[in-house]
C-alpha cells in the first residue's frame, strides 16, 4: 500500500491532472474467459499479504476524493481504454499510467503513456517497443506471437521476432491472412483477447469528479 500511495502522489505532483481516476480489476471471470476459457489460466494467485490491502487501497483512493472504478466482467485495461478514447475524442489530453504493455495499443495523438521506470513517455509517433511509429500494431504482433503472461496462444511456431517482421511487412493480421491459406481462427481469436475493450458501458463522467487544487 505504501508503494501505491507514493506512486499515486508522484503522478499527481508530476502530471498535475485536472481530472484523475483510479481503475481496478474486478473479481471473477471476464468476457475473455467466454471467448477462451484458459485465458490467464497460468497466472499465479495474488500474494496472500496483498489481498487484505486492496480494500484499504480503494478506501485511500476515495479518501483523496478520486473515483475508484471497477466493472464486473471487464478488466481495468478495458475501462481505461474506454475512458481514454472517450475523453481524447472530446479534445482532452489523456495520460495513462500503467505498467501493463497491453495498453500501448491505445496511444494516440492525445493519449500518452508515461514510462516512469524509464523516465520517458510514449506518444503516437514516438515508438513502441519494436515499432517506431505505430503503437496500435502491438496488438497485431500479439495476435501472431501470443502473450504468455495472459496465456494467449497466438499462432504455433511464430515468436515475437517473426511476428514483428510479418507485421512490418504486411501492416496487419488481416492483410497477412489475405495472402495466406492457413488457419484464420487462431490469430483473430488471439487479437480479440489482447484488444482492450472500448465499448465498456461505464459512466463517462466518473473521471471528471475529481479536479485537483493544491491540496495534494
Amino acid at each position: 500500500m505504501y508503494g501505491f500511495v507514493n506512486m499515486l502522489l508522484k503522478v499527481v505532483r508530476e502530471q498535475q491532472p485536472d481530472h484523475l481516476a483510479v481503475v481496478f480489476d474486478s473479481k471473477g471471470p471476464t468476457f475473455r474467459h467466454q471467448l477462451y476459457p484458459p485465458y490467464k489460466a497460468n497466472r499465479a494467485a495474488m500474494p496472500e499479504d496483498l489481498v487484505p490491502q486492496l480494500p484499504v487501497i480503494k478506501e485511500v483512493v476515495r479518501a483523496f476524493n478520486m473515483p475508484a472504478i471497477e466493472l464486473p466482467g471487464y478488466e481495468a485495461d478495458d475501462i481505461i481504454a474506454t475512458l481514454a478514447k472517450r475523453f481524447a475524442a472530446e479534445g482532452l489530453d489523456v495520460t495513462v499510467v500503467t505498467g501493463d504493455k497491453d495498453l500501448m495499443q491505445v496511444v494516440a495523438e492525445r493519449i500518452r503513456l508515461p514510462r516512469y521506470h524509464e523516465g520517458q513517455g510514449l506518444r503516437a509517433g514516438g515508438g513502441c517497443g519494436a515499432f517506431r511509429r505505430h503503437p496500435a500494431q502491438v496488438i497485431e504482433v500479439q495476435a501472431l506471437s501470443g502473450d504468455s503472461s495472459d496465456n494467449v496462444p497466438g499462432v504455433p511456431g511464430i515468436g515475437e521476432k517473426t511476428a514483428v517482421e510479418l507485421i512490418r511487412e504486411f501492416g496487419s493480421v488481416d492483410n497477412l491472412l489475405a495472402t495466406s491459406t492457413g488457419s484464420r481462427e487462431a490469430p483473430r481469436k488471439s487479437r480479440n483477447l489482447c484488444r482492450t475493450g472500448t465499448a465498456v458501458e461505464t459512466t463517462g463522467h466518473a473521471a471528471r469528479r475529481c479536479a485537483f487544487g493544491s491540496g495534494l
